[in-house]
């Protein structure tokens, strides 16, 4: 079997499995956000934090909610590192600096998990798993919330209320992300992950010298960095090391969990609206640009230019030989048009379209699936924009699902998808002006660009991979990352639920013969359209600059 046929079986698998569980699992997640009752587990949660679950809130409400749990998580996060050195479990690692401190604590709570330090060489077993294992499960769980929260703005009318935060978030995780997480780690461990606290071992010697390693709870880790689209691996080499991602099977299954949530949260919203055939219509608009993205990939690795290439059968530098460059091609598109940020490859040795491949997915701000709850989120927000342009082509005032989209919900919407770029070129700007932080680029040149472009995109739309050419652990990329990161995560996050409070108010108003269809594929072009040239007007001068020139010069 030719590596080609093996990476199309490999994603026909994919699709498969996928499918199965597309229906009792969207359906699953619509009744737990549905459901007037609350487990024992729950009432306890609740009492403990003060919360009165039955109180339905409004917007303001809602995003104080959230502002005040991630600020609560990011202190707690960023004490237990800066302490670390004088509490148990922490395999001899001294305290972790504060900018440092500061960038992992923003990254795991904003569900970025963009990580400049070695994991096993800079975090013990008491900050892995009741600091940055716990913000896996919880940061994940905010994004749904917040997504379900503007999906109720869709499908309620004249009330301000769009539910209750605490109550999404606690049975986000306790119903949805930790059964199921449960369930993956088992697997993971029966393939061979490792999973225990054992200390450091030598293991050999390692040119000239001795090579440890430390082992760690990383089965029950790595299924919620996938599982909940987090991506912090407990490795430096995160899922191209064996420890986590052992076989091509896993590999193959891990790319299954990154993309169950965000895919299934379109069945999740066409039940919650009153209309499957919405989510569908949604489905197919995230599947097309998913899979068009991995055929590019895929063409992009596996085509002989040059004779390095062509001796070898693809672009197999940076890449994991019981993965090959299907399984990587894969993992690679579905890592970066989530907000996963997990690597099985190094993303650095793509090849130079191949790497632009991978930038543009984050660029369109990870709506294909996206990430869980802000791939839903986002691609609504673009479905309101393509709504309001085919409002323009024929005259009418836009309308969607019911809801009239006027001058308040364009211009909520208009500022979400301004926010992401102007973060990502802004910062990416300032870096590349300064005198000191290009001194952190591995590679000169276009490449060198693409690798701060790169950083700044992944940080700024929360996904948290790198191309890995660049050293960011100095005070000035540790900060603004961090930076990067809050902005990217929250500020979206407010005019999304300012636009669920909108949305919620208003009446319904009737569909008549004029009212355009969105469940139609008709609809689905004219989105999928919309992503592409929004994405493509926005970036295109600093892609030019980077991996298109890199492309073109080889």
């Amino acid at each position: 079997m030719g590596p080609v046929t093996a990476a199309v079986l490999q994603l026909a698998a994919l699709i498969g499995a996928l499918a199965l569980c597309y229906i009792p699992f969207g359906n699953y997640m619509a009744k737990v956000y549905s459901s007037d009752r609350h487990w024992r587990v729950e009432r306890w949660i609740y009492k403990g934090i003060g919360a009165d679950p039955d109180t339905e809130m409004r917007w303001p409400a809602y995003l104080r909610g959230v502002l005040a749990f991630s600020f609560v998580s990011v202190l707690f996060l960023y004490l237990l590192q800066r302490l670390q050195g004088v509490l148990p479990g922490s395999l001899g690692f001294s305290s972790v600096n504060p900018a440092q401190s500061f960038n992992t604590a923003v990254s795991f709570v904003t569900n970025t998990n963009w990580q400049s330090y070695y994991g096993e060489q800079t975090m013990g077993h008491l900050v892995q798993t009741a600091g940055l294992a716990v913000q896996n499960f919880v940061s994940a769980a905010v994004g749904i919330a917040v997504a379900v929260a503007l999906v109720r703005g869709f499908a309620r009318s004249r009330t301000g209320e769009i539910g209750n935060f605490w109550s999404d978030l606690v049975r986000g995780t306790i119903r949805i992300l930790v059964p199921f997480a449960a369930a993956a780690a088992i697997v993971l461990v029966a393939c061979g992950a490792i999973q225990n606290f054992s200390g450091i071992h030598e293991v050999g010697q390692f040119m000239g010298g001795s090579q440890q390693w430390n082992g760690g709870a990383v089965a029950s880790q790595e299924a919620i960095k996938e599982f909940g689209t987090n991506g912090g691996g407990y490795f430096n080499a995160n899922s191209a090391h064996p420890f986590e991602n052992p076989t091509p099977f896993t590999n193959l299954f891990e790319i299954f969990l990154i993309l169950l949530i965000p895919f299934a949260l379109t069945r999740t919203f066409g039940v919650m609206v009153g209309s499957v055939k919405q989510g569908y219509a949604i489905l197919a608009t995230m599947g097309t640009i998913w899979l068009g993205f991995v055929a590019l990939m895929m063409w992009t690795e596996f085509a002989h230019h040059g004779p390095a290439l062509q001796l070898a059968g693809g672009a197999y530098e940076g890449k994991e030989v019981r993965f090959g460059i299907g399984g990587s091609s894969i993992f690679a598109v579905s890592t970066t048009l989530t907000s996963t940020g997990a690597v099985d490859s190094f993303h650095s040795s793509f090849t130079g379209l191949g790497g632009g491949i991978a930038l543009l997915s984050m660029m369109l701000g990870e709506i294909a699936p996206g990430g869980t709850g802000s791939g839903l989120y986002g691609i609504l927000i673009m479905a309101v924009i393509a709504v309001f342009i085919a409002g323009l082509m024929v005259g009418r005032t836009p309308e969607y699902l019911g809801k009239k989209i006027g001058a308040r919900e364009i211009k909520l919407s208009a500022i979400y998808i301004l926010i992401t770029p102007a973060l990502a070129l802004v910062f990416t700007a300032a870096s590349m002006a300064l005198p000191t932080p290009p001194h952190s680029m591995l590679n000169s040149g276009a490449h060198g660009f693409s690798e701060v472009l790169y950083a700044f995109t992944s940080a700024a739309n929360n996904n948290g991979s790198a191309f890995a050419g660049l050293n960011a652990n100095t005070d000035w990329f540790n900060t603004m990352t961090g930076l990067a990161m809050l902005f990217g995560r929250f500020l979206p996050m407010v005019f999304v639920l300012a636009l669920a409070g909108s949305l919620a108010e208003q009446r319904p108003v009737p569909a008549t013969a004029g009212t355009l269809r969105t469940e139609k594929p008709l609809f689905t072009g004219l989105l999928v359209g919309a992503i592409l040239i929004i994405t493509g007007l926005t970036y295109f001068p600093a892609l030019a600059l980077g991996p298109l020139a890199e492309g073109l010069a080889s």
